[in-house]
């Protein structure tokens, strides 16, 4: 039997103007907007539609930007997946979209995860690079041998889609990193223009700073299944949900086994909600023959 799965993007999916006409078109996206200003105390809409970018860009900004846009859009639609999941950030839209967090309780989260994640990187500074055209066990053995102890360390932090990959950790261990991919025959290993070494051990003030908050967290069982970044498997349980979502911050994006496990589960239809249409291309250069649309 067909199954769809609904997707939602995480930080990277951001631009200026993002929502605007959902805004001014859709009752229910206004109504949420407007309650996250109230709830945040500041005026996201108005960094969202107005930017400038280089605000929109500050991870305490654009983490709680995508995640209204993605939930408030998905609000205002009539869809019934059987199955939801988010990549990084994303996950906290997709446990919100089916239930398992209220609204006003995520958007304060991930306006706090945003903000922490920032101070890591100021605290612990580190960088990320994009990694296309190498086996993923290639890539964390490189990683492994770049790495000269617990301060000089460099991990897989995303596993996009087969072949592409992103590495996070010390500057120095990812220059490393870069040099014996790129000798080890990978198509292109690039450095990216982040704020910290997301998804790696550097993350590790950011998990201390939100353990107690997502410990007092109501969650609900979610309407659907939610495949966890942490594991790249589906769960309910709301005990699991709220390990995996403070485990994600020190460990890699299960992006490809998500996916994986989703089609060996009977999913053929994917549709990302939310902006951009990243998770598209990374449906599309995992399968063949699957049904990808998205709602922006």
């Amino acid at each position: 039997m067909s199954k769809t799965a609904i997707l939602f993007p995480g930080q990277g999916s951001q631009k200026t103007g993002m929502g605007k006409d959902h805004y001014d078109s859709n009752p229910e996206f206004r109504r949420l907007a407007d309650l996250a200003d109230e709830l945040l105390g500041y005026s996201l809409t108005q960094v969202m539609f107005e930017g400038p970018d280089d605000l929109l860009r500050r991870t305490e900004n654009t983490q709680p930007a995508i995640f209204l846009h993605s939930v408030a859009l998905f609000n205002t639609l009539d869809l019934q997946p059987d199955v939801m999941a988010g990549h990084s950030l994303g996950e906290f839209s997709a446990l919100t979209a089916s239930g398992a967090f209220r609204f006003e309780d995520a958007i304060r989260i991930v306006r706090k995860r945003g903000r922490l994640m920032q101070q890591a990187g100021t605290t612990n500074p580190g960088t990320m690079a994009a990694v296309i055209g190498m086996d993923d066990d290639q890539v964390a053995s490189i990683c492994e041998e770049a790495s000269s102890g617990p301060g000089d360390v460099v991990v897989p932090a995303n596993f996009n889609c087969p072949g592409q990959l992103v590495i996070s950790g010390h500057e120095p261990a990812v220059d490393r990193a870069i040099e014996l991919l790129k000798a080890g025959g990978c198509k292109i290993a690039k450095k990216l223009p982040v704020s910290g070494a997301f998804h790696s051990p550097l993350m590790q003030p950011a998990y201390d700073g939100l353990k107690s908050e997502l410990e007092q967290l109501e969650i609900n069982p979610p309407s659907c299944p939610v495949y966890s970044n942490y594991t790249g498997l589906p769960t309910t349980d709301p005990e699991e949900i709220r390990s995996n979502v403070l485990n994600q911050l020190l460990s890699p994006v299960k992006w490809t086994q998500t996916l994986q496990h989703m089609y060996e589960n009977g999913v053929d239809t994917f549709i990302e909600t939310g902006p951009g249409v990243v998770l598209q291309g990374l449906v599309k250069r995992t399968f063949k023959g699957v049904t990808i649309s998205g709602n922006e």
